[in-house]
């Protein structure tokens, strides 16, 4: 039992010597684990020194293991190392056969140069990548309206782009050559200039104003509208509450220039008027349905609808004066407006697809 504990302590030591002596000339993990195997491996050696002490060294030839022996001479406890271990064969093997396939994995493409760098946009938040493929390693990301130097374009649609002093690449449908349209116009009266207090104006652009109705569309924010949407814009209509009279109006103007928005790129919605709580002496939830029903049926098909009165008189609603409401409510209702939107593009790519 002494003598095979012993014979135990001497290859584990051998093993130790010999994986720290290949650490230490340069042979990287995986090599240091094949040699230290190989040589553990050859068992007659080993036993051989059982009472001698292991040294590993370099010699010309390589790198040598022997054992010191009792009376002073050496034994060899396998051939050169590399040699052993089959190493000139198998050093490369293993790392070359997973970065080609890493390679053969990812998207192949080539790039036509343009001869001077272009200036392009990008029409929407998206990621910049190290290649012309959703399956390479994302480099950042650049949002809606950044200028961008464009250096070429790939066989795959994809555009080579200077990005922080690296090239990067940028799908196509993501790039447009003129400073588009802000993905979000809202425009509206109160209720939307609180909406904008809470939830923000990133991406989104807003046209609207206290306490206004029919004439400040017409007169203000109508004229406004080409500043902030474009091609790829969503606008989004809210007035009606502070003029309920006024339907008719609303749907002559809004018809009269749905030919001219659509053709400049921009997708337009009507948000319907949503309701009022108990507190609101000015109008009644009666009145406001008779409007937009008004709207609904005389509004251009053109002209999408979001029937928000019927979200918040399900979802519920907080409001401090019965006609606006709290921040948490706006917050809702705009991811109600986002949803609508999203189920409609959704919608018109299926059907394109057929």
């Amino acid at each position: 039992m002494h003598k095979e504990k012993k014979k135990n302590l001497i290859i584990l030591f051998a093993f130790a010597a010999i994986l720290s002596a290949a650490l230490i000339i340069g042979i990287k993990g995986d090599r240091a684990q094949t040699v230290a195997t190989a040589i553990i491996n050859d068992r007659s050696d080993l036993m051989a020194a059982e009472n001698a002490d292991t040294v590993v060294y370099e010699s010309e030839s390589g790198v040598q293991a022997v054992c010191l022996n009792a009376d002073g001479t050496e034994t060899a406890l396998s051939d050169d190392i590399e040699e052993s271990a089959g190493l000139e064969d198998s050093e490369t093997t293993v790392v070359e056969a997973k970065e080609n396939a890493a390679e053969l994995s990812l998207t192949a493409f080539t790039v036509t140069e343009y001869e001077t760098v272009a200036k392009m946009f990008a029409s929407d938040t998206v990621n910049v990548r190290s290649g012309a493929g959703t399956d390479y390693d994302k480099l950042g990301k650049v949002t809606w309206g950044t200028e961008i130097s464009v250096t070429g374009v790939t066989d795959n649609g994809w555009f080579e782009v200077l990005y922080n002093d690296l090239i990067g690449y940028i799908r196509g449908d993501y790039m447009v050559s003129e400073m588009p349209g802000v993905p979000f116009l809202f425009v509206g009266d109160s209720r939307t200039v609180q909406l904008q207090n809470a939830v923000g104006s990133t991406d989104k652009a807003y046209i609207a104003k206290i306490g206004e109705g029919y004439s400040y569309f017409k007169n203000t924010a109508l004229p406004a509208i080409p500043e902030y949407a474009g091609q790829g814009t969503v606008m989004i209509i809210n007035f009606g509450v502070n003029d309920l009279a006024n339907a008719n109006k609303y749907i002559k103007l809004v018809n009269s220039n749905i030919g001219a928005w659509t053709s400049a790129g921009i997708t337009v919605y009507y948000a319907s008027v949503t309701p009022v709580g108990a507190g609101c002496a000015s109008v009644s939830n009666a009145q406001i349905e008779s409007f937009n029903n008004k709207l609904k049926e005389g509004l251009d098909p053109r002209v999408q609808w979001i029937d928000s009165y019927s979200y918040l008189s399900q979802a519920g609603f907080s409001s401090s004066d019965g006609l606006h409401y709290s921040k948490d409510t706006y917050k809702n209702l705009y991811a109600y407006y986002v949803s609508v939107i999203q189920q409609n593009q959704d919608n018109m790519v299926a059907s394109s697809a057929q």
